[in-house]
C-alpha cells in the first residue's frame, strides 16, 4: 500500500465527524440482520480499495448497511456487489466474480473502487453537511490516483455528487447530464461515465443486464488503455 493511501485510510477509519452516521453505524452493527447475527460487523467508515496505480475509478454513493458496513469493503457482501463483480470479472477487471470479505483474495486490474460517502446514511439519504465532511477524503483519493483516466459513477446520486465536487474545483461550463454509458471529458482531462447502479431493483426491472454492464466496463478498459 502506498504511504499516502495508508495514512488517508487510517484517518477515514477513525473519522467521527458526523454524529448521526456514527450513531446509525453503531445501531446496525449491534442489532445486525438475521442471516448475519453471529458475525462481527466492521462497524466503521469504509475506505476505498483496489490498485493504487489505477487508471479507472468506480464510484458509488455509500457503503451498504449489511454490505460494506458489515464486511469493511465497498460493494462487498451485498446483492449490488454480487452483480457488479460478476460484470467486472467478465470484463477482466477483477480476478474473481465474488466479493465476500476482506480475505477472499479479490484483486482489481488498474481499478480503484470507493464511495463518495464513507459511512452508510439512514435511508441511503446523506445530509449536505455529511457529504461536505466527506468531500476532503474523496479529493485526497482522486489526488493520490496519479494515473487516473476514467471515473464511472454508479447511480445518479453518486454522479451528481461527483459533479458537485468538480464544480467546486473547476469552472464547469458544459452541460453534463446523467445518461448511462455517455462519456464526458472533465476539466482535468479525466473522462466521466455515468452508469445505472447495479442494485437488485435495476437488475430485476431489466434496466440493466449482465451483458450491458460488462460491455460498459469493456468500453472503459479501451478508453483507459488497460
Amino acid at each position: 500500500m502506498s504511504i499516502k493511501f495508508k495514512s488517508l485510510n487510517k484517518t477515514i477509519i477513525k473519522c467521527k465527524k458526523c454524529p448521526r452516521l456514527v450513531k446509525f453505524i453503531k445501531k446496525i452493527s449491534t442489532e445486525k440482520r438475521k442471516q448475519n447475527i453471529k458475525e462481527t460487523y466492521w462497524g466503521k467508515p469504509v475506505t476505498g480499495f483496489g490498485d493504487y496505480q489505477a487508471k479507472i475509478l468506480i464510484l458509488g454513493l455509500a457503503p451498504a448497511a449489511h454490505g460494506g458496513t458489515r464486511t469493511g469493503r465497498a460493494f462487498t457482501g451485498d446483492k449490488s456487489g454480487e452483480f457488479l463483480f460478476k460484470c467486472l470479472h467478465k470484463a477482466k477487471i477483477a480476478n474473481q466474480s465474488l466479493s465476500e470479505n476482506l480475505k477472499d483474495g479479490l484483486k482489481l486490474n488498474s481499478t480503484y473502487i470507493t464511495n463518495i460517502l464513507k459511512c452508510v446514511p439512514p435511508g441511503d439519504k446523506p445530509l449536505k453537511e455529511e457529504l461536505n465532511n466527506c468531500s476532503n477524503y474523496f479529493n485526497s483519493e482522486i489526488s493520490n490516483l496519479k494515473k487516473l483516466k476514467v471515473i464511472i459513477t454508479l447511480g445518479k446520486v453518486a454522479f451528481e455528487n461527483c459533479l458537485k465536487f468538480y464544480k467546486k474545483k473547476y469552472n464547469l461550463n458544459k452541460k453534463i447530464h446523467f445518461k448511462h454509458g455517455k462519456s464526458y471529458t472533465l476539466p482535468d482531462n479525466i473522462i466521466l461515465i455515468p452508469a445505472y447502479h447495479p442494485s437488485p431493483r435495476n437488475v430485476n426491472t431489466k434496466l440493466i443486464s449482465l451483458k450491458m454492464m460488462t460491455n460498459l466496463f469493456k468500453k472503459v478498459k479501451k478508453l483507459s488503455t488497460i
